[in-house]
């Protein structure tokens, strides 16, 4: 579902409840640079997990000093964001 070129990460697929927490426990090794960009435009389909799962790379990011952006959110995605109030805090690139 992520593959990694350099400081770009895509994501591929639906991001739900189904498969979040597969996707967190892949990209913890791939999100070790200093600087990630999580391209999201193959993302599939969503829902209130996959705002919950940006939170927590975004949290993860935070604790260990590192940045994270993400790129390309699926319209879908950016309305759940803004529904929650959260879309600010995604720091989209």
């Amino acid at each position: 579902m992520i593959s990694c070129e350099g400081e770009r990460c895509a994501v591929q697929g639906p991001l739900t409840m189904r498969n979040v927490t597969a996707v967190l426990a892949e990209s913890a090794p791939l999100f070790a640079a200093p600087r990630i960009v999580v391209d999201l435009a193959g993302v599939t389909d969503v829902d209130s997990a996959a705002v919950s799962l940006l939170l927590e790379w975004r949290r993860a990011a935070l604790r260990a000093q590192r940045r994270i952006e993400f790129a390309n959110l699926p319209a879908n995605l950016r309305s759940l964001a803004e529904l929650y109030g959260v879309l600010e805090f995604l720091g989209t690139a």
